[in-house]
């Protein structure tokens, strides 16, 4: 025997019990079930298929594996999470069972038995100390049931997220946080807060609906809730998270004008992350804190208004699009450097980094991040190299849109000497290679698919002048609708402001037409990368259709239709209303048809995943391009509505003969661009 055998038959015994060593316990069971099918014969050697899980005096989250002389399997470690990483390292390296397996759809073919050799493995430490994902903006994971129940989604991110080689999450946003802490815990994890819900406490809003938000005001009661808050989680391996913010994820004095200056805040912060921290001491033993240094917090942190409490965790955080500075709120985007200078390098450091952002301007929730791999290699060796080494919070929002990106974040925050372009090769052999023809192994078809994720962010439009200004799918489409609510509300005559932070303009038309020559400047790149990638559907795999196709075509088709408003917009200038109609009817169909492709995607276990888009919402954007639609009708075919009807249905003979206005019932907008369609406008006059 040149190893221990693992079959189907293999059973566990455990000395080290817990409710996180349990479930991997029985998550193993269910790999081997997977992966394992049972002998054909019962000629089992004595003592052959045992694994056993001993406590042993070894580091946090370290682990050996070995076998004994008993030619028994002996895994040994000293902490839950030691045991769990141990079994997954088995999982991945010989039962072949991926980190994503659930969110790529890996197939398996099942085999009678691996061979783990005979030595020893001693697992290597990790770069970061906490690693993890804040599941954030969650609204396709929070109605869509992965073909079982609600809670089944979050288990399998979690899974994904412990065999990443993390240790630590956010469980969701507001309400979720909650519903979901404590299977996150039952399964290994330790728990951190959102930077809006300090200490995992309840909203002040949602608990005293009838009193004002104010600190000045309601002091006690904030502390009750924190309190609270702080009881229920205090036996739970929490880092606690300190601060104070509004309640809608917004700076506090938007909702409480007394602190109107720098000061004033910090001094208010201050103390109440002092007083958190005092209150958390009163029931748990050696706590461990965070704060987020993010947004209009950073900015008073670096201009010396804020004091932090002692050994607390400072999360710096990325832009929203990858890059270390602070954050763009509306139009107001100062770009404070948030990384920690080098009088502070030996205190304790995090990032909260985004491959998912919603900002309703240019960012991504459907789609990968707009910036490469490359680009967030740099940007986190680099926070790596300033100290930003105590905890990685990565916002992973639905996971499935973002694979890609968070496979390759985890090995920096594992190992992290793996370039990008291994990464990539790697990953796609390793999660693509079984959904294809035996051709996939050719040379051609590998370098092609490779290219195309090269292309896909080489593709992504600039909307500034800096590295990190590339526009997510939202771009297509808050930008859009903003222009569609300027137009109605006064006929496009004054400049949208809420534009400002990419087109500052006097004009609307100069804005609009900035946003035109944007749109046409990106789409023949994606456009073309959208041929290529469907050209390798067939022989690429249903996985290929499912991600990197799906993203390039919602790009594409959004492109599309944002560049038909904009030539809508022109007619409509012109006073070329039935011209506008009609582009603005082109327009709402590309983002149906991005809408379309999502569907497309919903089947087996992903029926339903995203139905509920409703951040970027594609859908959206249609339905306001066709109510835009009866505006630009309004004015060209108003107060009657009987002129346009007759141009579009009626032979060139009849139109100008009126002894009947119309001898049919009123079209609807829908019908009459669809009539338009039809006879191939534009019509003749």
């Amino acid at each position: 025997m040149n190893g221990f055998i693992l079959n189907h038959e293999t059973t566990i015994y455990s000395n080290y019990k817990s409710e996180p060593v349990i479930r991997g316990i029985n998550r193993f069971y269910r790999d081997m079930d997977m992966t394992l099918r049972p002998p054909l014969d019962n000629n089992t050697e004595p003592g052959q298929g045992k694994i056993i899980l001993n406590k042993g005096p070894l580091g946090r989250e370290e682990f050996v594996i070995r076998v004994n002389s008993q030619n028994e399997l002996v895994i040994e470690a000293a902490d839950d999470l030691g045991f769990l990483y141990a079994l997954f390292h088995i999982s991945e390296h010989y039962l072949c069972i991926l980190p994503f397996w659930f969110w790529n759809d890996q197939k398996f073919t099942k085999k009678e038995s691996a061979v783990i050799p005979v030595s020893e493995y001693h697992s290597a430490p990790k770069r970061v100390a906490f690693r993890g994902w804040f599941i954030n903006d969650e609204v396709l994971l929070s109605c869509w049931d992965g073909g079982k129940d609600a809670a089944y989604p979050w288990e399998m991110a979690f899974e994904a997220l412990l065999r990443c080689g993390g240790n630590v999450v956010i469980p969701g946003t507001d309400r979720n946080s909650k519903v979901y802490a404590g299977l996150a815990s039952s399964m290994g994890l330790w728990i951190t807060h959102h930077h809006a819900e300090p200490l995992g406490a309840e909203m002040f809003l949602r608990a005293y609906p009838d009193k004002n938000p104010s600190f000045k005001e309601n002091p006690e009661l904030f502390r009750r809730l924190w309190a609270e808050g702080i009881k229920r989680q205090k036996e739970e391996r929490i880092i606690w998270n300190l601060g104070f913010r509004g309640q809608g994820d917004t700076p506090f004095w938007e909702q409480d004008p007394y602190y109107d200056t720098p000061e004033r805040r910090g001094e208010l912060i201050s103390s109440i992350m002092k007083a958190q921290a005092d209150l958390v001491k009163e029931y748990v033993e050696d706590p461990i804190f965070c704060t987020n240094l993010y947004g209009e917090t950073m900015e008073l942190y670096q201009q010396g208004h804020l004091t932090l409490p002692d050994n607390v965790i400072m999360i710096w955080a990325d832009n929203g699009y990858g890059k270390m500075v602070s954050r763009r709120q509306g139009n107001h985007n100062p770009r404070v450097t948030a990384l920690p200078g080098k009088n502070l390098w030996d205190q304790r450091h995090g990032v909260y980094y985004h491959v998912s952002f919603y900002d309703l301007q240019a960012a991504n929730v459907l789609t990968m991040i707009p910036n490469s791999m490359e680009f967030i290699e740099k940007e986190l060796n680099h926070a790596y190299n300033c100290g930003i080494k105590d905890m990685w919070l990565i916002n992973c929002s639905n996971i499935k849109p973002h694979v890609y990106p968070l496979d390759f974040i985890s090995s920096l925050w594992n190992s992290g000497p793996e370039t990008m372009e291994c990464h990539l090769k790697r990953y796609l052999k390793s999660y693509y290679i079984d959904e294809a023809s035996s051709s996939r192994l050719e040379k051609p078809l590998f370098l092609e698919m490779e290219k195309c994720f090269y292309e896909y962010f080489n593709s992504t439009i600039p909307y500034g002048t800096r590295e990190d200004e590339h526009a997510g799918e939202q771009f297509y489409n808050y930008v859009t609708r903003v222009f569609i609510h300027g137009w109605m509300k006064d006929g496009g005559v004054k400049p949208c402001e809420e534009l400002n932070w990419c087109i500052p303009s006097e004009r609307f038309s100069y804005q609009v037409i900035w946003y035109q020559k944007k749109c046409e400047s990106g789409y023949p790149r994606f456009k073309k990368l959208l041929e290529t990638c469907t050209r390798l559907k067939e022989e690429a795999g249903r996985l290929w259709e499912d991600s990197l196709l799906l993203q390039v075509r919602l790009h594409t088709e959004c492109l599309a239709g944002a560049i038909h408003f904009t030539k809508g917009y022109a007619s409509f200038e012109k006073e070329d209303y039935l011209g506008a109609f009609y582009e603005l009817g082109q327009a709402a169909d590309c983002y149906q048809a991005a809408d379309e492709a999502m569907k497309s995607c919903c089947h087996d276990k992903w029926k339903g995943f995203y139905d509920n888009d409703c951040q970027t919402d594609i859908k959206e954007t249609a339905y306001l391009l066709r109510l835009l639609m009866g505006y630009v009708r309004n004015l060209g075919d108003g107060p009657y509505f009987y002129e346009w009807q007759r141009l579009v249905i009626y032979p060139e003979k009849d139109r100008k003969i009126l002894l009947l206005t119309n001898e049919e019932n009123h079209l609807t907008d829908e019908a009459l661009y669809l009539a338009m369609k039809e006879n191939g406008f534009p019509c003749p006059v």
